[in-house]
């Protein structure tokens, strides 16, 4: 057995030596050696810790305390601000941004140099702010930790800091406290522990001092009290078993340290095609250098100045601010629909998304518990109950008879036995006390009872708490001069000590296998179940667990569900249909789980995986199993990390939802973490790289589609863009090629290229979702951000641009003009086949040009229009004639232009239905 033995003893010490035993030579990497603890008897456990029920002494204490190092876990070093500062540049978009600012210093323009740096500097501090001061997730884990601790040292109770807590030290633990490091329970009375931020449990874990066995999930080790979780009920004294990294809470935390982060999928997509087209602007850099040098006859001087026109002909300087500025408004429509995105890239990502591993307490329900059906005789019929959470609104319904005088027996006992508070804020309600005493509560209200009103009635004399010994919680009450003793608890207890049930006619002798019948059919779909029993007090003046004894009358049994929420069914229908996997992760039980995962329609019919299977199986056969399986039971830390490792080995795009400390390793290797906003941990929101404000799944798919949307339109900025650097490319090659007077202007170029690229460009960053978003298989994550189809049309629009800029160029200088008036119409060429051009990119995916392609977005006119007038400056004002060399091109002419627009369009379309038939 796995455990740190201890066998120094005070018997065995030299005189004055402080008692250091073997425990103390575990190095903090043996944190595995502490999860055994739960499996050793409590004596057994003092033994091998060398402590006594009195506590440690201080200079025992404080040994061990300079041996262990203080109850805290490591600090990671933080980044500094300059790291941070500088990380916002290390991005495929910024190099060729810069790359591009190299070029145009180069050539002494300045000024556009200057711009250009100036939307690199735009773009870190946007970068910069998203993600706002970086948390290191750790820090966020070491905020759980309890600030202090109430101890025995040597018989005396005192307070003391949690950080000074020692292996062997004896704690004091009550409701409201911290659990402030890992404990096993020595003693405990009614002891109700919340581990969800461990474990993803719905509802706090009932607590004992019985040993459990060694192979006991964490979530089954009821002797034990894990470091950073909350005590709700009970009391209970303990020993200190694990401290800081030794913790559960500490090897969560190192494993969150060990998990490298993923690259989003963009930002591989964009370095390649970074490295694509670098590799194809120094390629013909090269050609137009040696085709100029060695083929035309220019001096080198001469060739270095056409190469480098070249180069900022082809590199798209606009594009990537414009991309980044995609992203930035993904950002802000995210926000409005409770996304907030903490790194950027991140937007893109969810729109890439295949997969989608979500926790169900909270996210895929609501983690409010809600009495769901009640059965209130052996032979009657089953009540439902309607309502959704803690809301006191909702009827009782049943097939027969009046549900409410069946059950108000029953619902008066679970008042009594209950002393939980419903209250409202915000317009939500919330409960104070445990989950399933709440609901009760609320049952009380929906049936039309005043919880206040039956208090009063019957007053509380004395009571038995929960006990996880006994499992069932009494009171003593008095109306008037009768006095009752009404419980309620797990099923089998309650039965155990019933000889009665109420029926019809009165009280019947209990038949307990149509009872434990009833009690199965409720368990089966996935209800936790509670049964509610009174009798005579007679002269009782209080109670004792001991005498409390038999003879009771079964009022009947309740089923408690955590409802899933509405928008949550629909929001997972509508991933199925846009082809992305939804696999729910839980804490429940393995029957709970398929029974809610049925009623969120996942698909169930692969079975379930539990914790304990998943550690059992190799990498290859969970690789198999996980694609085949959506739905997953008692899965620790390690399961969710391997969980999704091997759904990324598949080549999959993996979103994690989570909202606890052990679902921080998951979070940070997922390609998009999820974190709650609400109910989530500071560790799993410092993880992640999208929170939820409203904690709800049907964000998530909201979320997706607007990723999706991102996508696209950076898909429709880039088809736009490119080929106009094509086009401008091709002129130059094409007028050296043949020793042509160049159409266009290194200055022409830049005006295009960046005044367009704002104007337009950034137009398509504001497009509306497809109407198919929704509705087409996610994308690859392996796929190139340029599909053949989209190099097909760069080339083609590319050639027509050129073509069209060439002939209105040949045209106006064989009919006399200057060449100043020809290059202007070139460029007003250019210019406007790229107006035309925008709406057949609004409508990439679509079947054909509609009314709404040419004014359904308000950002595409008011972009045109703005165009129109830059244009027609540049074309008409006389400072810009004198600074680009340009003169007034008439009426005629302008006409000509729309005729050329419009053909542009007219040949792009008939190009796409030509592509359409032949994919059909």
């Amino acid at each position: 057995m796995n455990v740190i033995d201890i066998r120094h003893t005070q018997d065995n010490r030299k005189q004055g030596e402080s008692p250091v035993p073997d425990l103390l030579a575990v190095s903090p990497s043996d944190a595995t050696a502490s999860q055994t603890w739960h499996a050793l008897d409590n004596s057994l456990v003092m033994t091998k810790l060398d402590t006594a029920d009195a506590g440690l002494s201080d200079d025992e204490a404080q040994s061990r305390l300079e041996a262990f190092g203080p109850n805290a876990l490591p600090a990671a070093p933080e980044k500094s601000l300059f790291s941070r500062i500088m990380a916002q540049f290390n991005n495929a978009l910024i190099y060729v941004l810069l790359a591009a600012a190299v070029v145009t210093a180069l050539l002494g323009h300045w000024i556009d140099t200057g711009v250009i740096l100036g939307v690199v500097v735009i773009n870190a501090a946007i970068g910069f702010w998203q993600e706002g001061k970086a948390e290191n997730a750790l820090a966020a884990v070491r905020g759980m930790l309890s600030s202090s601790a109430t101890v025995l040292r040597r018989g005396q109770r005192q307070s003391i800091a949690a950080e000074e807590l020692v292996p062997g030290d004896i704690v004091l633990i009550e409701a409201g406290d911290r659990v402030p490091a890992d404990l096993r329970l020595i003693t405990a009375k009614g002891l109700r522990i919340d581990e969800a931020p461990l474990t993803g449990e719905s509802v706090p874990s009932e607590k004992d001092t019985a040993s459990v066995a060694a192979e006991t999930p964490l979530a089954d080790r009821s002797s034990m009290a894990y470091s950073g979780t909350l005590v709700s009920a009970g009391r209970a004294t303990a020993v200190v078993v694990g401290t800081g990294a030794l913790a559960e809470i500490g090897r969560i935390g190192a494993m969150l340290d060990d998990v490298a982060e993923t690259t989003t999928p963009l930002l591989k997509q964009i370095d390649a095609f970074s490295k694509w087209l670098t590799g194809v602007v120094l390629v013909l850099c090269g050609f137009i250098f040696a085709l100029a040098v060695f083929g035309r006859g220019y001096s080198v001087d001469d060739a270095f100045l056409a190469t480098i026109g070249m180069a900022v002909a082809a590199i798209p300087e606009g594009l990537p601010a414009v991309i980044t500025i995609t992203l930035a408004l993904g950002v802000q429509r995210m926000a409005g629909r409770q996304a907030i995105i903490r790194q950027l890239p991140a937007v893109e990502t969810l729109g890439a998304v295949s997969v989608i591993c979500t926790d169900k307490t909270g996210t895929l329900t609501l983690n409010e518990m809600v009495v769901r059906d009640l059965q209130t005789g052996a032979d009657a019929a089953e009540i439902s109950v309607t309502g959704e959470g803690y809301r006191p609104e909702g009827r009782l319904v049943s097939d027969q008879g009046d549900p409410i005088a069946a059950g108000r027996h029953l619902i008066a006992t679970g008042v009594l036995c209950s002393d939980a508070r419903l209250m409202e804020s915000d317009g939500r309600w919330h409960v104070s006390g445990d989950p399933m005493d709440g609901a009760l509560i609320s049952l009380a209200h929906k049936a039309g009872f005043d919880p206040a009103d039956l208090r009063r009635q019957a007053a509380v004399i004395d009571e038995i708490p929960f006990d996880s010994a006994n499992r069932f919680n009494a009171v003593l009450t008095q109306d008037r001069d009768e006095r009752q003793v009404h419980i309620k608890g797990a099923p089998h207890s309650i039965l155990d000590m019933c000889d009665h049930h109420m029926s019809a006619d009165g009280m019947a002798p209990l038949n307990r296998d149509v009872w434990h019948d009833h009690i199965e059919r409720l368990a089966e779909r996935g209800q936790r179940v509670l049964a509610f029993a009174f009798k005579d007090g007679e002269e009782r003046r209080e109670l004792d667990v001991r005498t409390i004894g038999g003879g009771f009358t079964l009022l009947g049994i309740a089923g408690f569900v955590d409802p899933p929420r509405p928008e949550a069914i629909e929001a997972i229908r509508d991933c199925h249909d846009a082809g992305i996997g939804v696999k729910m992760i839980t804490g429940d039980h393995a029957t709970t789980a398929l029974a809610i995962a049925s009623e969120l329609g996942l698909r169930t019919q692969g079975g379930v995986l539990t914790g304990a299977d998943i550690d059992m199986m190799a990498s290859d056969d969970l690789r198999e199993r996980a694609a085949k399986v959506d739905v997953f039971a008692r899965a620790t830390p390690e399961n969710k990390l391997r969980l999704i490792e091997a759904l990324q080995a598949q080549d999959k795009v993996v979103s994690m939802t989570g909202d606890g400390v052990n679902d921080a390793p998951a979070l940070k290797k997922a390609d998009v973490g999820v974190a709650m906003g609400i109910k989530g941990t500071e560790a799993a929101k410092s993880a992640s790289r999208v929170v939820l404000a409203d904690d709800n799944f049907a964000s998530i798919a909201a979320a997706v589609s607007e990723g999706r949307t991102v996508y696209d339109n950076i898909r429709k900025v880039i088809s736009w863009t490119l080929p106009t650097n094509g086009g401008e490319s091709l002129i130059i090659i094409t007028a050296i090629l043949f020793g042509l007077t160049l159409p266009l202007l290194p200055a022409h170029i830049l005006w295009i290229n960046m005044v367009t690229a704002v104007a337009l460009g950034l137009t398509l960053a504001f497009e509306p979702p497809e109407a198919t978003v929704m509705r087409r298989p996610p994308r690859k994550a392996v796929d190139s951000i340029l599909t053949m189809e989209m190099v097909w049309r760069i080339v083609l629009v590319s050639c027509l641009m050129a073509g069209a800029a060439f002939a209105a160029f040949i045209w106006s200088t064989g009919r006399g003009d200057s060449v100043e008036y020809a290059r202007t119409l070139a460029v007003n060429v250019i210019v406007t086949l790229e107006i035309f051009y925008l709406f057949s990119v609004r409508a990439l995916d679509s079947n054909g040009l509609s009314l709404q392609t040419f004014f359904g977005s308000r950002p595409v006119l008011i972009g045109v229009g703005l165009t129109v007038l830059l244009q027609a400056a540049f074309t008409y004002t006389p400072i810009m004639q004198l600074v680009f060399e340009t003169e007034a091109v008439s009426i005629a002419d302008n006409g000509l232009l729309l005729l050329m627009g419009l053909g542009l369009l007219l040949v792009l379309e008939a190009e796409k239905a030509v592509r359409r038939q032949l994919r059909s």
